[in-house]
């Protein structure tokens, strides 16, 4: 019978979701705890392989077994065997026609900056940071030129596996909620670190290094040497997915991380 499950975790201390020779990774974690309950090696598939740092809310993943399990077993079951750090949210019988990356038709990141002078030390991992204000309006204008379906060669790294850099974004929103900005991201697929290096191209504009039309400028130029640094892992978290009707799954399922209060809390002056 084959199986998916909603999978959440806390990027910190993974190199990642793909099993690796060594190091600690999410596929390994989750696959010898599903392994137990299954009472026979699996094998997981996920629906977008996150890098070392990198969050998720909302993993889909599928795996076939044949012990007959309802499904609040594979979600409690599989808990007790995981670490604090990765948790399975939801699970459902799936048909054998369901592949959790194949089938997938879209995906979504959320990219969490904390824009302050001071670094935060209790969100260490878990947002990333620029000191300097960054203007919200240039990024938004710089983010039009990305929609649509264009080659991302500019913003992919050298050891990207992906056959095709041209890809479909869907939806690039940017929102300010007190000190914090939420890149939203929605396309069909993304290149390795293809969000991460769009956030860092968005935040030099933010800070005034270039005007909006360069990042337009940059993409029609195709070459990764013309972008900005990677941004950090740290504030970048998958949050859902969606497929075809007829699977098993829901068709959208979005989970998104939640930063921010309306306003400031002013830090008292020494």
């Amino acid at each position: 019978m084959r199986w998916a499950l909603l999978v959440e975790y806390a990027g910190q201390g993974f190199l990642g979701w793909q099993m690796q020779a060594e190091g600690r990774t999410v596929q390994a974690v989750l696959e010898a705890a599903v392994s137990v309950l299954a009472a026979q090696p699996v094998r997981l598939h996920c629906a977008g392989r996150t890098d070392a740092g990198v969050h998720a809310l909302a993993q889909v993943v599928h795996f076939d077994a044949a012990a007959e399990r309802p499904p609040y077993a594979w979600v409690r079951g599989v808990n007790a065997h995981l670490p604090e750090d990765v948790a399975v949210r939801a699970a459902w019988p799936v048909s054998e026609a369901f592949h959790a990356r194949y089938r997938a038709v879209s995906r979504h990141y959320r990219y969490v900056l904390y824009n302050a002078p001071v670094r935060p030390a209790a969100l260490a991992g878990r947002v990333g940071w620029e000191a300097r204000p960054l203007a919200l309006e240039p990024m938004r204008e710089a983010a039009t030129s990305l929609l649509g379906t264009h080659d991302f060669s500019a913003f992919r790294t050298a050891q990207c596996q992906a056959r095709s850099p041209v890809k479909t974004l869907h939806r690039l929103e940017i929102e300010r909620r007190g000190p914090f900005l939420h890149f939203d991201f929605h396309a069909d697929a993304f290149l390795h670190h293809m969000v991460r290096n769009l956030v860092g191209a968005l935040v030099y504009v933010g800070k005034g290094r270039f005007p909006p039309e360069w990042v337009g400028e940059v993409l029609e130029r195709r070459e990764r040497a013309l972008a900005a640094p990677t941004f950090p892992a740290a504030g970048l978290y998958f949050c859902g997915v969606e497929y075809p009707p007829g699977l098993g799954v829901p068709e959208r399922i979005v989970r998104r991380p939640e930063f921010g209060l309306d306003e400031e809390v002013d830090v008292p002056k020494s």
